[in-house]
């Protein structure tokens, strides 16, 4: 099994004492299903799994007329499971094809507390957001999963000395050996061509790193598996042709020279209004990546937003560069050109979000700050660089401005401190170590 970071946080919840049932929301193919089933079989004795998609009998028992404890009873009968006998667990996946299964969680919550349910399903955040159902707010714990971070990544592949290494060097800001160092930025690149999409990583894996024997379809498969289930939640062939046209402009999009998101670039004469329910999609799907623009570098972030000025970023910088069709050896020698930036930046992103952060940038007339992360240090600036090319005023400038605790600048140097910059330089391949603290 590959070690994912959920799976404590998936303990956390069953070690509760107020415990609900639990919704796992995260893009398809990220491992949903695998990491809840390995959970289930571990930590309890008694376990049943029922896949919506496979069991209309379910779907039409939650349609009927009958009262909540009567389906509750009769639940148990279809599934011939007591999910009410000490040291069990019900998961339900695929929950986003009963809209009425997922209203009745209020009453699992209310009034049978002891049963321990978890839910995962496809598209399930763009379900939940079109749903004509109540949803039972303050009744369900929701947790959100990610594609496999670096970390996670480099525990897949063997390397877990090297993740305590690249720890320690973080904490201790030391750099580490020359040759450790270049072993570190190799595997970041291959990463950058798996991206964190476990059946993606596990191809890697089985070929012992070697990219020639890797399956380069597996992303292409994924993205085309993406739109096939779009087909299911879109109300007409136009919205589905709209959410298509967001989506493939984001690539081009990341390296605009207004450094923002533009409709504009959607299609010829677009306009927002025309796309906004397009881009509200993708976003309910985990598929992209949202980061607000900041006027004002302050607490709290959100307030001093322009609503107006944001960049989204691809969920999983494997796809993104499958999308670019950039052949591995280009990856792998960092023969990337232009667009070495736009991949870092969407790598540094996604490695933020599976550490808990929400994203912002700054931005003004005259400088950039790709990432604000609010800290117990207070907020601090972070500035993405693809290569060991540091030059760049804006953190200066930034720094004279706000006067930040300390400042990040991730590139492809090896760990350091300037006490005089106050600039912390961070290898690329140690981003899932900047953690949210608080």
């Amino acid at each position: 099994m590959m070690k994912r970071k959920i799976y404590d946080d998936l303990l956390k919840w069953k070690s509760s004492d107020n415990i609900k049932p639990l919704m796992i929301l995260g893009v398809r193919q990220s491992g949903k299903t695998f990491i809840i089933d390995e959970f289930c079989k571990r930590e309890y004795e008694n376990y049943a799994y029922v896949n919506l998609l496979e069991n209309d009998d379910v779907i039409e028992l939650y349609n009927s007329k009958l009262t909540s404890d009567e389906k509750f009873a009769q639940f148990k009968v279809l599934l011939n499971f007591d999910f009410e006998k000490e040291n069990s667990i019900l998961f339900i996946d695929e929950i986003q094809e009963s809209e009425k299964l997922i209203s009745e969680l209020k009453y699992f919550c209310e009034k049978h507390n002891d049963v321990r349910i978890v839910c995962a399903g496809s598209l399930l955040g763009v379900k939940l957001k079109r749903s004509k159902f109540s949803f039972p707010v303050g009744k369900v714990k929701m947790l959100d999963m990610y594609p496999m971070d670096f970390e996670e990544f480099l525990w897949a592949m063997g390397e877990d000395l090297l993740v305590n290494l690249i720890k320690d060097s973080y904490e201790n800001c030391k750099a580490i050996a020359e040759p450790a160092h270049e072993k570190a930025l190799r595997l970041y690149r291959t990463y950058l061509i798996t991206g964190g999409m476990p059946e993606s990583v596990k191809s890697m894996v089985l070929t012992n790193g070697d990219y020639i024997k890797y399956d380069s379809s597996i992303l292409s498969d994924i993205l085309s598996s993406y739109f096939k289930d779009m087909d299911k939640y879109v109300t007409s062939e136009n919205e589905a042709l709209k959410i298509s046209r967001v989506y493939n402009s984001l690539p081009a999009q990341l390296s605009n020279l207004s450094n923002k998101f533009q409709f504009s670039k959607v299609s010829k004469g677009a306009r927002k209004r025309e796309y906004e329910t397009s881009l509200d999609w993708l976003l309910a799907s985990n598929m992209v990546i949202y980061s607000s623009m900041v006027k004002v570098p302050k607490v709290p972030l959100m307030g001093f937003t322009d609503n107006n000025s944001f960049k989204l970023y691809l969920s999983d910088v494997g796809i993104l560069n499958s999308i670019l069709k950039i052949s591995m050896s280009d990856i792998l020698q960092d023969n990337i050109s232009l667009y070495k930036g736009v991949i870092a930046e969407n790598y540094v992103a996604n490695q933020l979000v599976c550490s808990g952060f929400d994203l912002f940038y700054y931005q003004n007339n005259t400088s950039e700050i790709d990432f604000l992360l609010y800290t117990k240090d207070g907020i601090i600036p972070v500035e993405v660089k693809a290569s060991d090319n540091v030059r760049s005023k804006c953190l200066s400038v930034y720094f004279e401005k706000y006067e930040p605790k300390y400042m990040i600048r991730i590139s492809t140097r090896n760990f350091e401190y300037n006490d005089e910059t106050k600039i912390k330089s961070v290898p690329l391949y140690a981003v899932f170590c900047i953690e949210k603290d608080f």
